[in-house]
């Protein structure tokens, strides 16, 4: 996709009427007067078209939700109206995962999809969130070796060892507290939700419906907690553990059980006789799969291959992050095959990936860790997080003891911001999950426990197979029907149901 396709002369109208009607009719909760959005063609990174018809605005929220009449920070929102008007029924807000994704990239990118499916039923919305592209941004000024994926994650030394990690860790946080100041503070999902609320109001919309992926499932929950007069319908796309003891610690450390469950989907692909011709046949048995990653992952750890990228070597951490990566979607698995096949020859020179090859930009960096950090208090640095990493890489190699192990979060100051959330099963049963049995970093098992905390207000669709991010992507024509027909008409299954395939 490469240039922004304009709107027809009539929608174009539409929008413009939409546009007045709602600045003046709306009013936020507060009662004061709801800021205005001025629409326009959206201007977003190279490489990344905007959807036919998208328009994008910004929107002044206060850096301080209780403090609304001081400083006031941007956010960057966007928008595609319905192209069959007279059958839309509301507003769908769609919330994208992380944190650090970019509403406004993720309605470019399913707005197609969306329209396709839902037949006119919505205006869909979204938003970047704080920190996140064309919205308020902080920097913590972390050194470019610190900001590689597998330094920014805290992958223990080959021998398991922390020490680094510590340093590294220490060394980070200082730096967001040094660098970061109030912007960076305000980097909460809290505050996420009270601009979703803000963003509700000036659109004008008494409630929004909304689809949350991943991390923004969380996000859908807290809003619809805080504001259960706000939501019309909900769907919950991959949905972590909820538990506001641990949010996102919890989310890093299931990733350990999510991994060994996703596993062996790309096991049986790379032993397939039919990856024989594609030069992609790993092993002859899917049981065969995994010693050869980890016996490969080993001999990186001792010795790491010189890569395409200049001075950025595989190592057995590089190969351990790039398969976590690849088991999101199965659409990834020959691209993994590839790298292995790769590493094991005589003469490797492996063609890293583009999330190993390069440095995470400090703004992005600096969001990552924010969100987190802020939202839960996490163990401070001690003998514990040892005990924990030589644990888990014991009961799953193929983590190696990285989700459970010490990062900046452990010397994070002030944390957290805000009580967390606890989601209950009071409010409104307007709710509908869609999860894969064997999602490699929103675990089954805790998205049963997301159904748990949700009572009778929700019904879970369960997928048979793996990967993550259902709906219009990962799934399969079950759970999208079951999702769509929910939107659209308000049909819930009586109970959880089960999608096979």
């Amino acid at each position: 996709m490469t240039n922004w396709t304009r709107k027809t002369v009539l929608l174009a109208l539409c929008a413009t009427a939409l546009a007045t009607s709602v600045t003046a009719a709306a009013r936020p909760a507060s009662g004061t007067a709801a800021p205005r959005l001025d629409w326009h063609a959206c201007d977003l990174p190279p490489g990344t078209a905007p959807a036919a018809g998208q328009e994008c605005a910004t929107l002044a929220v206060p850096l301080d939700h209780l403090d609304p009449d001081g400083r006031s920070v941007q956010v960057s929102v966007t928008r595609l109206l319905s192209d069959r008007p007279e059958k839309r029924r509301g507003t769908l807000l769609v919330v994208p995962g992380g944190p650090g994704s970019s509403g406004v990239q993720r309605l470019a990118q399913k707005g197609a999809a969306l329209r396709a499916a839902l037949d006119g039923a919505y205006y869909l919305v979204s938003l970047d969130p704080r920190g996140v592209g064309g919205s308020v941004r902080a920097r913590c000024g972390i050194p470019a070796a610190d900001r590689r994926l597998v330094t920014l994650r805290s992958w223990p030394a080959p021998d398991g060892g922390i020490s680094e990690n510590e340093t590294r860790s220490r060394r980070t946080a200082e730096s967001c507290a040094r660098n970061g100041g109030a912007v960076l503070r305000s980097f909460t999902t809290r505050n996420e939700t009270r601009d979703i609320d803000r963003f509700r109001a000036a659109l004008g919309e008494r409630k929004l419906s909304i689809w949350g992926t991943s991390y923004g499932t969380y996000v859908g929950t807290v809003y619809a907690q805080t504001e259960p007069g706000r939501v019309d319908r909900m769907v919950l796309d991959s949905s972590g553990d909820p538990d506001p003891t641990r949010v996102a610690r919890g989310w890093l450390e299931n990733m350990s059980r999510g991994a060994a469950d996703r596993f062996p989907d790309f096991a049986a692909w790379a032993s397939d006789p039919a990856r024989e011709a594609e030069g992609l046949r790993l092993a002859s048995r899917a049981q065969d799969v995994e010693p050869l990653f980890l016996a490969l992952a080993d001999r990186l750890d001792r010795a790491p291959l010189t890569s395409d990228v200049p001075g950025v070597p595989l190592t057995g951490n590089g190969l351990r992050q790039a398969l976590q990566n690849a088991l999101y979607a199965d659409a990834a698995f020959p691209a993994m095959a590839r790298l292995i096949e790769q590493a094991s020859a005589p003469e490797g020179r492996p063609v890293l990936p583009p999330d190993l090859a390069g440095t995470i930009p400090d703004e992005d960096a600096s969001l990552m860790l924010a969100t987190i950090c802020n939202d839960v208090r996490w163990p401070g640095p001690g003998p514990g997080y040892a005990e924990r990493v030589a644990a888990d890489r014991a009961a799953y190699p193929l983590t190696a003891g990285m989700p459970v192990n010490i990062g900046p979060c452990a010397y994070w100051k002030d944390a957290p911001t805000e009580r967390p959330v606890r989601i209950t099963a009071d409010g409104p049963s307007d709710i509908l999950m869609v999860q894969s049995l064997r999602d490699p970093a929103t675990p089954y098992s805790g998205a049963l426990r997301m159904r748990s905390a949700l009572g009778d207000r929700a019904r879970m669709v369960t997928l048979g197979r793996g990967g993550h991010g259902m709906y219009l992507g990962n799934g399969n024509d079950c759970g999208d029907r079951a999702v769509t027909r929910f939107l659209v008409t308000g049909h819930r299954p009586a109970r959880d149901i089960h999608c096979t395939g």
